[in-house]
């Protein structure tokens, strides 16, 4: 089974056109985690190890034990809470546009790759984006985002035990390409590059789920030509 993992403050619609593509091999979902999209409000704060607990929850409730989890943004350092709390309940894990930690800093600076990555993206994302915002909330996404900016996604990657593929767009304004090589000498962990910026699971949907089958089938992550030509 395949659990796909939203980024801050939006639901899980934006990650439906990946998630699509793969649904005729694996059983797939794509939650609202609590507070985003559909999902209810929950009374207490949003943090990322309550994040990570709810994401079990759901697991939990639709029968999923071990689930290759597929991570953007935010959902990144959501899965790796879930491998720290959770070791056994990972499969696999797929992070899309890493985001957090001090590429990130301060909350201005973020607030900045935020804006300018939204000029790059394709211009249907921003209803959805603007609808699943605006219902959750300013004070809410802020204290959110700043959690996400101060995680240090990079630095705990490599405490994530299971074969691991992270994927960065070389226009994403909140992943810094230089610092893959530090992730690519860890043996269980795949890094490649590819054209587009933050929301791949959205403008690039073949290219991200052709990558996440050659991942789990242990194919080459790039080639001469097709679609993964363009990787790195």
């Amino acid at each position: 089974a395949m659990v796909h993992v939203h980024g801050f403050g939006i639901s899980g619609t934006y990650l439906e056109p990946t998630a699509a593509l793969l649904a005729p091999h694996y059983r797939t979902f794509v939650p609202d985690l609590p507070g985003m999209g559909r999902s209810i409000r929950p009374e207490g704060g949003l943090d990322l190890p309550g994040l990570a607990k709810a994401l079990m929850s759901y697991c939990d409730a639709v029968g999923v034990e071990r689930p290759i989890l597929v991570g953007n943004s935010l959902g990144c350092p959501i899965i790796i809470e879930v491998a720290a709390a959770f070791p056994n309940r990972i499969q696999r894990a797929v992070m899309v546009s890493p985001a957090g930690g001090p590429n990130n800093q301060p909350l201005g600076r973020a607030l900045g790759q935020m804006a300018r990555d939204g000029l790059r993206e394709p211009p249907s994302m921003l209803p959805i984006a603007a609808r699943d915002y605006l219902r959750f909330g300013a004070l809410r996404s802020l204290s959110l985002f700043r959690a996400m900016t101060r995680y240090p996604t990079l630095e705990r990657l490599p405490h994530l035990v299971v074969p691991t593929l992270v994927i960065a767009g070389v226009r994403d304004p909140l992943v810094r390409i230089a610092n893959a090589p530090r992730l690519a000498v860890v043996p269980h962990i795949d890094v490649v590059s590819v054209p587009g910026a933050h929301a791949l699971n959205y403008s690039d949907p073949q290219l991200i789920a052709e990558l996440i089958r050659a991942h789990i089938d242990g194919e080459p992550l790039t080639t001469s030509t097709g679609r993964r030509s363009v990787v790195e």
